[in-house]
C-alpha cells in the first residue's frame, strides 16, 4: 500500500485503494471505521459513504451521509499524510484546505453514466450488479440516492461507470440509513423461504434477500418498484416462492403486475427470459400499466467485432475446432452465428446467443464456431451502451454479464413506469 501512497496526491486514485484493500475489512482511525452495530467498516463501505455524499451533497438526500463522510475524509487525509511522512500526520484536514480529498475520486467524476442534477425522480438500486437496471432510470432523468452490491469486482465496474461506490452487504444497512426515494429497483437472488405453506407474507421471507427488499419497502413506501429475477422464480419450489413474494408485496400496499420477457423481443441477439415484477402504491397507476411492447428485430452482426480486433486468447484451440466441425456435420451452417454447446454436448448453430451464464463452460458459446465472445461483445449481448467502461478482467466481465440484465428490456419497462410516477 505504501508504494501507492508514495504517488502524488494528484494521481492517487480509487483503483489504488480497491487493489490494495480488496475484501479485507480495514480499521482506519477513529469512530468512522466502526459501523452502528460495532463491526468494522470495510474500506469500500467507507468509500460508498463518501462517494454517495459527493454525489448528493447539494441535495437533501445528502444529509444522511454528510457527518459520516466528512469524518472519513478527515481520517483518510491524516492517514495518507502519515504514510507519506514517516508516520507523522503533518497536514490533517482540520488544518488544510479541502483540495486534494476529491482527487481520490477523480476517475469516478469521469464516469460515463451520471445522474442529472435536475432530477425528475429519485430511486435506489439494490443488488445492483454492474448497473444494468440503473442505466434506463438514469437516462430518464432519475437520481440514484443509494446503491448496494456485495461483489467486489462488480463494485469496481459499477463505481467507474456511475461515479459512486455501491454499499456492500445490504443486511448490515438499516432501512433508516437509506434516503427516501420514489422508485426501488432490485435484481434480488432466487431463494426458497423457510416457512413456505403458512402464507404469512413478510414473516415468511426472513433470512432471504427478498426480505431485505421488503423491509426497505415497508419503511420507505416508494411510489413504484421494479424487481427482476430468473424465469424459474415463477415455478420455484412448486410456485410457493413466487406466491409468498406476491402476497408480501400486496401486504405492503403494492398493486403488482408481472410478466416473463425475452431479450430476443427487444432487439438483442440473446435468448434471455426473465420475470419482471412492477408494482405501484397507486391503484390508478397499476390499472394504466401494461407489458405490451412491440417486438424489435435483432441483428447478430451488429454486435460482433472484427476478428482482427479480438484478443488471440479468445480463439478456440485446434482440438476444440476439430471437435466442433465433426459435431455439426450434416447441419445447416451459416454465418454470422453462435454455436451453442448444451450440457449433453450437442451443438446448435443459431443466429443469436443462448442466455449468457455465470459458471458456463469456457466454450459454451463460440462466435461462428471458432472463438469466444470478447468483453465488449458480451456487454453488447446484454445491450450495454458502448460508453460502458471495462475496468476488470475478461473473466470478470464473463461473470458479470452472466449475472446482469438485458438493458433494453429494462428500458422499455422503465419508460412505462416513469410515465405513471
Amino acid at each position: 500500500m505504501k508504494d501507492a501512497l508514495k504517488k502524488s496526491k494528484d494521481v492517487l486514485t480509487m483503483k489504488d485503494f480497491f487493489k490494495n484493500f480488496k475484501t479485507t475489512p480495514v480499521q482506519l482511525f477513529g469512530k468512522s471505521s466502526v459501523s452502528e452495530d460495532g463491526s468494522v467498516l470495510s474500506f469500500s463501505d467507507q468509500a460508498a459513504i463518501v462517494s454517495h455524499y459527493l454525489q448528493l451533497k447539494n441535495r437533501p438526500e445528502g444529509e444522511i451521509y454528510r457527518t459520516k463522510a466528512e469524518m472519513i475524509l478527515d481520517e483518510w487525509n491524516c492517514w495518507i499524510d502519515e504514510e507519506q511522512n514517516g508516520g507523522v500526520a503533518t497536514n490533517c484536514m482540520a488544518c488544510e484546505a479541502r483540495s486534494y480529498q476529491y482527487n481520490l475520486f477523480q476517475s469516478l467524476n469521469n464516469a460515463p453514466f451520471r445522474d442529472s442534477e435536475n432530477s425528475k425522480f429519485t430511486f435506489i438500486d439494490l443488488f445492483a450488479g454492474i448497473g444494468g437496471i440503473r442505466i434506463p432510470f438514469t437516462e430518464l432523468g432519475g437520481k440514484c440516492v443509494f446503491s448496494s452490491e456485495w461483489d467486489k469486482a462488480a463494485q469496481i465496474s459499477y463505481s467507474y461507470n456511475f461515479g459512486e461506490v455501491p454499499f456492500g452487504d445490504i443486511t448490515k444497512i438499516k432501512s433508516e440509513s437509506i434516503p427516501h426515494h420514489d422508485v426501488l429497483l432490485a435484481g434480488f437472488p432466487c431463494q426458497a423461504f423457510s416457512i413456505i405453506g403458512k402464507m404469512q407474507g413478510f414473516a415468511d421471507t426472513r433470512g432471504t434477500m427478498f426480505f431485505e427488499v421488503a423491509r426497505v419497502l415497508k419503511h420507505h413506501k416508494p411510489k413504484a418498484i421494479l424487481l427482476e429475477n430468473v424465469k424459474q422464480l415463477v415455478s420455484h419450489d412448486g410456485g410457493n416462492t413466487f406466491k409468498v413474494i406476491l402476497k408480501t408485496l400486496d401486504d405492503l400496499g403494492y398493486f403488482v403486475k408481472w410478466k416473463v420477457l425475452n431479450a430476443l423481443d427487444f432487439g438483442l441477439p440473446q435468448k434471455r427470459e426473465r420475470v419482471i415484477i412492477v408494482g405501484f402504491r397507486s391503484k390508478a397507476a397499476y390499472d394504466s400499466f401494461n407489458f405490451d411492447f412491440d417486438n424489435v428485430p435483432y441483428s447478430l452482426s451488429s454486435i460482433l467485432e472484427d476478428d482482427n480486433d479480438v484478443d488471440s486468447s479468445l480463439f478456440a484451440s485446434d482440438k476444440i475446432l476439430d471437435k466442433r466441425r465433426r459435431s455439426v456435420e450434416g447441419k445447416d451452417v451459416f454465418y454470422p452465428s453462435v454455436w451453442h454447446e448444451n450440457k449433453s454436448g450437442n451443438i446448435s448453430i443459431l443466429p443469436y446467443a443462448c442466455a449468457l451464464r455465470t459458471g458456463a463452460s469456457y466454450n459454451y458459446l463460440l462466435i461462428n464456431g471458432y472463438r469466444r465472445p470478447s468483453s465488449r461483445e458480451l456487454l453488447r449481448f446484454q445491450g450495454f451502451p458502448e460508453k460502458f467502461k471495462i475496468e476488470v478482467s475478461h473473466q470478470e466481465i464473463r461473470r458479470q454479464t452472466g449475472n446482469s440484465v438485458a438493458v433494453p428490456v429494462i428500458r422499455a419497462v422503465a419508460k412505462k413506469i416513469f410515465e405513471l410516477l
